[in-house]
Parts: C-alpha cells; structure tokens; sequence
C-alpha cells in the first residue's frame, strides 16, 4: 500500500484497506474487550463504553500498526532489517512482531522513556531487536531514527505516518462495531501523531458517517489541533511529555490530510485531568492505564457533552505505565483538581510560630503535607516552603483571607511558574 494523492491533495486511504490489514491481523492482535463503565455511565447518562486495547499482548493498540506493517515486507526488506522511533508503545509492537516475524530490529527510544517500556521492549523482542536512547522527545528519536534508515537500508516502521500503519491502527474501528452490532453514537479517539485517529475515520465516515468521531489531545501537545490551523504540520515549540504515549510536537504528513478530509470533533484536555482520570480508573474501575490511555475516556468529565442514553465508546490505547510514576500522578491530580497548593511563607524565628500557623491560618479539614526552610537569611525571620492539601478546594479564598490577616508575609506559587517543576 502506497500512499496516493487524491484531486482535492487528500491521501486516499479506503475502509476495505482497513478491512485487508484486520483479516491479516486475525490471530496476531487480540480483539480486545468493550467494556461498559458504570462511573462515567453514571456521569452523564449514556451508555459509556471503553475499548480496552491496553489488553493487548503489548498492552497498547500500537502492535495493529506495528505488526501490519511489517507483515507486508518483502524478503528482501525483511533482510534489510526494521528501525523505528517509539516512546514506548510502538517500540513494543515492532520488538512483537520482530520476535514473531523473524526480523531484526533497532528502536530508537527518547531518553525519557519510562522503565517499564524499555523492559517490555527488550522482553517482547528478545534477541530480535535493539534499543537506541536518542534525544528527549519523540521527535528527537524519529529524526535520529531516520538518518539511520537512511544510512543503513534497513526499512523505517513509521509509529503513524504510514499507510499501513494507519491501516493497521484503524481496524478498532471495525472491531468496536462488529462488537456491538452497530456504529456508537460517538467515539473518542486519543491523538499523538495522528494515526489511530487517521484510519479510524476512514473507515468510519465510509461506513458508518453518522457516527460522531472526536480526536482527544493532551493540552501539552496538541500538534494535531495546531497543524489543522495552520494547514500543514508545524513543530511545537515546547510539549509536555508527560502523556508519552500522545508527547509528539510534529503532527504526521500523511495524517493530517487524511484527518482533514474525513473530519471530526476536537477535544483538548489538561495534563492534570489526565491524572484525575488515571486514578479514578485505576481505584473505581481497576483499569491500569498510562497517561495516553486514560485520555480519551478523561475528556468525558469535563470537555465532551453527549446525550442521554447514547452509546459511547473511548478508546483506551494503551496501559504501559510505570507505577513509580503514581506519585507524581496523584500531585498532578490534586493540583489540578484545586486541593494543592505550595506557599512561600516567612516565619518568624521564635518560638510558637509554626503553631501558631496552624491554629490561626489552616482551616479544620486541610494538611500540611510539606514543609521545609529554603535558607536562613538572619536571626528575626527564615522563608519557608509549605504545601497546603485542602479539605475542600472551595475553601481557598478562607485559607488566603487568613494568610492575610495573620501579618505573615505569604507569597502563594503560581502552578504555571517554572518553580513549580520543582515540586511537581
């Protein structure tokens, strides 16, 4: 499959593509469980259901794209070797099919690749496959990647901007509505680079147009959103990279004019509603998912409104997330959700005053859950870092109004000061 123009400068990419990579990955991919979830059902009253690609064998749909791919080389190419650029999730489904396929492979991984997915990497290709750590971002790893391709002849597994990939990706599509019988009323789609997104709408705006599909972004990296505005991929100049799985600052060429064509909604979702969603999913459902699996499904919350007695598939794309990572999950969450707050407070240097603090300023249901002297500057009164865990996050303007009248000099940290990388 090669990717061809169309009149209108559209990349023509057909739902029986789709319908060829989905008979070719029978027996491979695992069609994963549509689950409904009795919480965000509750929410906001239609039926809500998550398509668990986390339960894949790499634990993310990525192996679709991946394996598809890879299935359709020849022997020459095969011999010629694979090289792809992953954060983690794609890496997995290259080093899958690499193992089963028979061919040898290089990922090329950013450095911020979490534990987890590098050990998941190496244990799924075995002796098959490489890891490379290039760079801090994806793009880093991608263009790194890609000069190696250059050099070697070995042939690049694109993460998304490949017809096949795409292909590969897209058949959740079909596989959501041969499980329920019909097409869902919505779909929310998680996007990075864009290509799950890409070949769900072509095959759903062939088959099933009245289907109302809605890309889902993390505010950090919203590329997609950004290359649609300006009408071609542009490059981000800063990305959050903490929802690894979507961190890409460079939307996909092929994506994009297939995401035009077709159409859909949009949603962009904070970083800290991400981690909301996470534990919620995590504690509620006992669904484990990573940052870019939790997306879609958070976007119910707050950003995306259906309708009552609506069928509603989220996608979970993928649950390879490293539990040392749930720390900073849960101080992401309660910074979000207004219930941390950091204060840079100067003590007088005498006895009682913490005390004091305590009993004047918090109120009866908050915590002090950090606390720690930043310097000494002289012997009357030392600066302090104090984190502030509400009871109730209404009740902020109280905590400030008596931060005032305690004549203590009270600076409140700005969560979008670069300070606060520090602490989060």
């Amino acid at each position: 499959m090669t990717a061809e123009l169309g009149h209108n400068g559209a990349v023509n990419l057909r739902a029986a593509d789709i319908e060829t990579a989905a008979a070719n990955l029978a027996g491979v991919a695992r069609r994963t469980e549509l689950i409904r979830n009795d919480r965000l059902s509750e929410l906001t009253g239609a039926q809500i259901l998550l398509k668990r690609e986390d339960l894949q064998p790499v634990r993310s749909y990525k192996l679709r794209g991946a394996y598809y791919f890879m299935s359709t080389l020849t022997a020459a190419e095969r011999a010629a070797g694979v090289i792809c650029a992953s954060a983690g999730n794609h890496g997995q489904g290259v080093a899958y099919a690499c193992a089963h396929l028979g061919i040898r492979g290089r990922i090329f991984c950013p450095t911020t690749t979490p534990r987890q997915k590098r050990d998941r990497m190496l244990a799924l290709g075995r002796n098959w496959i490489e890891l490379v750590f290039v760079g801090n971002t994806y793009d880093e790893a991608a263009t790194a990647a890609a000069a190696e391709a250059e050099a070697t002849g070995a042939v690049k597994v694109h993460a998304f901007d490949d017809l096949r990939t795409i292909a590969g990706q897209g058949t959740v599509a079909p596989e959501i509505v041969d499980q329920i019988g019909l097409a869902p009323d919505v779909l929310l789609v998680p996007v990075g680079g864009g290509g799950l997104l890409a070949g769900c709408l072509a095959w759903m705006r062939e088959r099933w147009p009245a289907t109302r599909v809605i890309g889902v972004e993390p505010a950090g990296a919203a590329s997609m959103q950004a290359a649609l505005w300006a009408g071609h991929p542009v490059r981000l100049d800063h990305i959050d990279t903490f929802a690894d799985g979507v961190a890409v600052r460079t939307a996909g060429a092929l994506t994009l004019p297939i995401i035009q064509q077709k159409g859909c909604e949009w949603a962009t979702v904070p970083e800290g509603q991400i981690c909301s969603e996470m534990l919620d999913l995590y504690q509620t459902d006992g669904v484990i998912a990573e940052p870019a699996g939790a997306l879609a499904s958070a976007a119910l919350r707050r950003q995306v409104a259906v309708e009552p007695g609506q069928t509603v598939v989220a996608i979970v794309t993928g649950g390879n997330n490293d539990v040392s990572r749930y720390s900073e999950i849960v101080e992401r969450s309660l910074v979000f959700e207004g219930r941390k707050h950091y204060f840079l407070v100067q003590f007088p240097q005498e006895p009682g005053a913490l005390r004091s603090f305590l009993d004047q300023v918090l109120g009866p249901n908050d915590d002090i859950t950090l606390f720690e002297y930043v310097k000494r500057s002289n012997r009357e009164v030392g600066p302090a870092l104090v984190g502030v865990e509400l009871g109730d996050p209404a009740s902020l303007p109280e905590l400030l109004r008596r931060m005032q009248n305690s004549q203590l000099q009270v600076e409140a940290i700005d969560p979008d000061s670069p300070f606060y990388r520090f602490l989060v």
